[in-house]
């Protein structure tokens, strides 16, 4: 990892980063977290060369901070981005694996924290379409399109329901199709990880909304079904360098 005078942040400074790591080790100040997060991470996906200096620091503190899990999570979550700093997140390649480890534990643990955690964790492997949308299920959606006669078909699962429908300007949500969920014994691969890891840290709406997720979807316009996790994969995993 370089010298600290060349990791600008960003905002391209490059002073106020390692100061703000100095105060959140020492004193675990809320208002030096919430600059360091917005000092590291910005909307829209960007992150920055201090972003992927102060990682191991985040990594070392994710023990005993959900500030620190949280915000190293939301850097690896931009791992896959046109970022520019390959080399450095190459040399976060111990950090990150030890960050694997720490984060596997915490969620066995039933934490607090559990969603923003999971999410973290898909991001360290990798699995960043995932990282970046999984919610909790009261309130998510996710536009897809019918891989049969290409419509746009919105997929929602949340306390008002779980379907697929088009939209129509005026009336919302129309011509719904209840979704139909995979059953826990037939899930595999990263939607029966998601699954058990939330059975066994108790999160039921989470694992139903798994469930669902990893389900099947039928199309409004032409009743074709198709597989929602597979669809929304194919259109928004980042295609890896």
């Amino acid at each position: 990892m370089g010298a600290w005078a060349h990791m600008y942040d960003c905002w391209f400074e490059v002073d106020p980063v390692p100061k703000l790591l100095e105060q959140v080790e020492h004193d675990d100040d809320q208002e030096a977290w919430k600059e360091l997060g917005w000092r590291l991470v910005l909307e829209h996906d960007l992150v920055s060369p201090a972003s992927f200096a102060a990682l191991p620091r985040l990594v070392r503190l994710a023990p005993r901070s959900a500030e620190a899990r949280a915000l190293a999570g939301e850097i690896l979550e931009r791992a896959a981005g046109h970022h520019g700093c390959d080399d450095l997140l190459t040399d976060c390649a111990d950090a990150i694996a030890e960050f694997r480890e720490v984060l596997d534990r915490h969620l066995r643990s039933r934490p607090a924290d559990f969603l923003v955690s999971l999410r973290a964790l898909l991001a360290v492997e990798e699995e960043y379409h995932w990282a970046a949308v999984l919610g909790d299920f009261e309130d998510d959606f996710y536009p897809l399109t019918c891989p049969h006669c290409g419509v746009e078909v919105r997929i929602a699962i949340g306390n008002y329901g779980r379907y697929s429908a088009t939209q129509d300007w005026n009336l919302g949500d129309v011509e719904r199709r209840d979704l139909r969920p995979t059953p826990a014994e037939e899930l595999t691969g990263t939607g029966r990880w998601m699954f058990e890891m939330a059975v066994h840290a108790g999160q039921e709406v989470l694992a139903d909304g798994i469930a669902h997720l990893f389900g099947r979807a039928e199309c409004p316009l032409c009743a074709s079904v198709f597989n929602v996790a597979d669809e929304y994969t194919s259109t928004n995993r980042p295609i890896m360098r």
